[in-house]
C-alpha cells in the first residue's frame, strides 16, 4: 500500500512547478504519471532515474515496482 500522505506531499510540489501527479496501484505495481500543465517549468523536472527514486521513498514502494510515465516534450520545444 502507498504511502498517500507522502504522495500528496510530493503531488504538492510538483504542482508548484507546473505539473500534476496521478498514483493509482495496480496489483504489485505502482503506476505513477507525471502530466504537464501549460505553465510547466521545463527544467524543474528531474531525469526519470531520479524520480523513481524518489517516488520509491515517498511512496514506500520498490523503485522497480514503479511504472512511471513522464510529460511528452511540448512540440517546439527541448533538444534538437
Amino acid at each position: 500500500m502507498i504511502d498517500a500522505e507522502r504522495a500528496g506531499e510530493i503531488a504538492a510540489t510538483l504542482a508548484a512547478d507546473g505539473y500534476h501527479l496521478q498514483v493509482a496501484e495496480a496489483g504489485d505495481r505502482v503506476r505513477v504519471t507525471i502530466t504537464a500543465g501549460p505553465e510547466a517549468c521545463a527544467d524543474c523536472l528531474v531525469p526519470e532515474n531520479l524520480m523513481r527514486g524518489i517516488l520509491g521513498q515517498a511512496l514506500g514502494v520498490p523503485e522497480d515496482t514503479i511504472d512511471l510515465t513522464y510529460p511528452s516534450t511540448p512540440s517546439g520545444e527541448g533538444e534538437h
